[in-house]
């Protein structure tokens, strides 16, 4: 049995998909998440590539943005992992950004129990998860109390280059 989340969203903010309108605001977030947490600066133009390329292709993915007073102020996005373990989707937590205003104010618990629910009703869904950088102590402790636990898991990685296209350099 999946643990019930039971906070409904504040009044004032709207949890929705992401559409192609808001590929910009995602993109533009992609990119201060990159340098605040990595101190990375991502190539603008591959950054809206690959937006683009989620919005366009669901079986990619999906973005799920939080709007406070019509302006989006945060989003995620989800990816898939089939397990052939448990004979079902992983969904996997990526992209996540707040805006620094609306830090606190309940913006990433209304954008993950927004998605939590969802997961509970499909009947593909295995479970979530999501990696953090080590350093990231402010983002583990968010996830902590959200009811992640740490898994057993490291992440090994061969990292290629990709243009703007998407396709190897």
């Amino acid at each position: 049995m999946r643990n019930r989340l039971a906070n409904d969203n504040p009044p004032h903010m709207n949890i929705r998909q992401a559409t192609p309108s808001d590929a910009e605001q995602i993109a533009r977030f992609n990119q201060l998440m990159a340098h605040e947490t990595e101190a990375k600066t991502l190539d603008p133009e591959i950054v809206a590539h690959g937006v683009a390329a989620v919005l366009a292709n669901p079986t990619r993915g999906f973005y799920t943005v939080a709007e406070i007073d019509g302006e989006v102020v945060g989003c995620l996005m989800i990816t898939f992992e089939w397990s052939d373990w448990r004979n079902g989707n992983i969904w996997w937590i990526q992209s996540v950004y707040v805006e620094a205003t609306h830090r606190k104010t309940g913006v990433y618990r209304a954008l993950y129990e927004h998605l939590y629910k969802q997961a509970e009703v499909a009947d593909d869904v295995a479970g979530i998860r999501l990696y953090v950088d080590k350093t990231n102590t402010a983002a583990q402790t968010v996830y902590r109390k959200m009811g992640m636990k740490l898994a057993r898991y490291d992440i090994y990685e061969v990292d290629f280059v990709l243009g703007s296209e998407g396709t190897q350099k």
